[in-house]
């Protein structure tokens, strides 16, 4: 097996980020980070970690799957999601994930649809086609509200995401504890020690959580191959955006700059994607993964995956 480079594990792999955050003994670091970026609310005292596969209302209905599903001690339900790479329908799926535990809570005979608040938390590792501009605004909360009025209309649905690329602060300017969480983060991969700045008890848990060195063989198995995965995704989507903005280039000549370098980076990336997939998704499969995982993984259908 190769050796995995740094000291700490990668969080926007999918293990790496489900070790960190969706095992029962580090509940306390989930229930840390969620405190951290649910800003202005009530301060939750537990989490119950909930199954993150979700099933429709009917065999026929399709499932999803939540990176990390936890629930409050007041019911709430909290959906926690590393997104690696921008995807079409992004924002409809987010929408999608939260219906499941807003149509659980339905209850037979005199109910009187009373709902429990429900949140949507996107750790994302890109940035929104329309705020690219905006290098300040990374961190967006979501409500239903009156737009004409330009207040909230229904507070019980809400939608925190964070565009990591466009959080820069350095060590020396972390001032909140949403702050010390996106710094360890976007970081951790790249650091060698726990920074001065990330010194409270529970940074000292995450930290040892996240070491290598500190994986069982099983762990190390599972993270190393969901590396692999990631920096297969990666490399993909970056030759594809490469080859996108060449094309684009070339586009623009008559068509202009800007409107062929969008068009080619979009068909290029697609193009980039799918065959990453595909290939990732074929590797996975020799390996003995379920085909339910791998379609989650890869977005591949089972017909795809069983014709590879």
């Amino acid at each position: 097996m190769n050796e995995i480079a740094g000291r700490y594990i990668n969080p926007y792999t999918d293990y790496g980020f489900k070790l960190l955050f969706g095992t029962e003994p580090n509940k306390d670091i989930t229930l840390e980070l969620v405190n951290a970026l649910l800003q202005g609310k009530e301060v939750i005292t537990s989490l119950t970690l909930l199954p993150t596969e979700q099933l429709g209302d009917t065999k026929d209905d399709r499932r999803s799957v939540f990176d990390v599903y936890c629930k409050n001690e007041q019911g709430e339900k909290i959906i926690i999601e590393m997104q690696k790479a921008d995807q079409q329908w992004f924002k409809d799926r987010s929408v999608y994930y939260s219906s499941f535990p807003i149509r659980q809570q339905g209850e037979k005979g005199q109910w009187r649809f009373g709902l429990k608040a429900v949140y949507t938390i996107g750790i994302l590792d890109f940035v929104f086609d329309e705020d690219k501009d905006d290098k300040e605004y990374y961190h967006h909360v979501v409500k239903l509200m009156d737009v004409n009025k330009k207040e909230v209309f229904y507070d019980k649905l809400t939608y925190i995401y964070l565009e990591m690329p466009k959080f820069q602060k350095t060590e020396d300017e972390l001032v909140t504890k949403a702050d010390k969480w996106l710094y360890a983060l976007k970081n951790l991969p790249r650091l060698l020690e726990r920074p001065a700045a990330l010194q409270e008890r529970i940074f000292k848990k995450f930290f040892e959580v996240a070491e290598i060195g500190n994986l069982s063989k099983e762990e190390y198995a599972k993270y190393f191959e969901s590396e692999k995965v990631y920096y297969d995704n990666d490399g993909a989507i970056r030759t594809a955006e490469a080859k996108g903005m060449e094309k684009g280039r070339a586009e623009g000549l008559q068509q202009g700059r800007t409107e062929g370098l969008q068009q080619g980076r979009a068909e290029g990336l697609q193009k980039g994607i799918e065959k990453a997939n595909r290939e990732n998704a074929r590797r996975m499969k020799s390996k003995g993964f379920p085909v339910e995982d791998i379609a989650e993984v890869t977005g591949l259908t089972a017909e795809e995956i069983e014709k590879l």
